[in-house]
């Protein structure tokens, strides 16, 4: 299960993506929107700003823009921003190694191999799958109109 941070960090890239190119988005909005907490929200976005995934404007036409593009975000990546590693056992984290301490022999654990699957299966997904395809058909693929998003 992943948490509320990593959630709330997937519905913010989508919401940002999904604007039209050039136009930021404020925080206030995509708090409102998704009834986030602010000050919790503003945490998640500067944490996506210092993994270089969004970028930040001031002034009157400011909020936040993708600093790359969508297509080129994955799930993987931004999760692991917000969980750390998505490996089930630690003997099986590329980043976060560590040797299970009850394993007699790795090579021969069952319970390594089969999560291991799982793991190798979810982690295609995940590092393949982008914000750029979960926009396509989507909700979130529809920008916003102006007057959309200073009704609210």
């Amino acid at each position: 299960m992943i948490s509320n941070k990593a959630r709330y960090a997937f519905r913010a890239l989508l919401t940002v993506a999904a604007a039209p190119e050039g136009e930021a988005v404020t925080s206030a909005e995509i708090a409102r929107r998704y009834n986030i907490p602010h000050k919790f929200l503003e945490q998640i976005l500067l944490d996506l700003r210092k993994a270089g995934i969004l970028d930040s404007r001031r002034g009157k036409s400011g909020g936040y823009v993708m600093l790359r593009p969508a297509d080129t975000v994955s799930f993987g990546e931004v999760l692991r921003i917000f969980e750390g590693p998505l490996a089930p056992l630690p003997c099986l984290s590329r980043q976060s190694y560590r040797r299970c301490e009850d394993c007699v022999s790795e090579a021969q654990c069952e319970i390594r191999r089969e999560f291991g699957r799982a793991y190798d299966a979810s982690r295609a997904v995940l590092d393949t799958r982008t914000i750029g395809d979960a926009l396509t058909n989507s909700a979130y693929g529809t920008p916003w109109r102006r007057e959309e998003r200073q009704a609210g």
